[in-house]
């Protein structure tokens, strides 16, 4: 069963306003609200943050909505300075954000590649970045969305779950989102500095797909079965010696 309603406090405002984060009682996809920003001219760290997402969008389209105070759903306006040909790094690098806030609360959390955020072997966050054409250049816009306190049957699919499913309890929001932002922040400025190989290490070190054998799925059915040996400075996964682009792969799966 979910948790009564006063055991999903909102998010402190108060707390979340000094650091550029708007937050909006309900919103179809915050990604979408960010986008429009962008085009206005809105600078760069924007967040708004939504305590009822009804229309979230993921990779491949798909669309989710979150439980009223159950998720930490959120996006993020950046104005990159490297070259669009590093912007991969963007997914990657806030996977890594988040896995370092979730870890450092001591929950459990890994990234399978390239930013699915694990805890208990389930999918638990997803990470989205649109780019997005405006009068000053090209933005990023950054969605997370993770799973806080919902309970089995709010759930989209049985292969997702929430940290509160995983360990029997579900943090504060408002320190999650502080975490996270706080990790975003010094991760993007390594990456603003020394590009992929700057942010690399810490990539690899959340990673939980380097080291196991898996087989990829790729979009014109053809399969690559070998060993997640690292991933490179472009943030490609390297398997038997040949790397794999995120827009190449449907499907990374443990081999048999």
């Amino acid at each position: 069963m979910p948790p009564a309603a006063d055991a999903r406090p909102p998010l402190d405002v108060d707390r979340l306003t000094p650091l550029g984060v708007e937050v909006v009682p309900q919103a179809g996809s915050t990604n979408a609200l960010v986008a429009d920003r962008a085009r206005l001219g809105a600078p760069e760290w924007l967040v708004v943050a939504t305590e009822h997402q009804t229309a979230g969008r993921g990779r491949l389209d798909r669309v989710w909505e979150t439980p009223d105070r159950a998720a930490l759903t959120f996006s993020t306006l950046l104005r990159p300075r490297p070259p669009a040909g590093e912007w991969p790094w963007l997914p990657l690098l806030a996977g890594v954000a988040v896995v370092g806030a979730l870890r450092d609360r001591r929950v459990p959390a890994g990234l399978k590649w390239p930013n699915d955020v694990l805890t208990g072997g389930a999918k638990a966050a997803g990470i989205l970045v649109e780019r997005v054409e405006t009068a000053v250049g090209p933005a990023a816009v950054l969605g997370i969305g993770l799973n806080v306190s919902q309970g089995r049957d709010e759930l989209p699919v049985d292969t997702a779950t929430s940290i509160a499913l995983a360990t029997g309890e579900a943090p504060d929001r408002t320190d999650l989102l502080e975490g996270i932002l706080a990790g975003l922040r010094t991760q993007y400025a390594a990456w603003s500095a020394g590009g992929g190989p700057a942010v690399r290490p810490a990539y690899v070190d959340a990673c939980t797909t380097v080291g196991q054998d898996v087989r990829v799925v790729l979009p014109g059915g053809g399969e690559l079965v070998g060993r997640a040996g690292d991933v490179d400075a472009g943030g490609r996964l390297v398997v038997g010696g040949t790397p794999v682009a995120a827009g190449d792969v449907v499907h990374v799966r443990p081999a048999p």
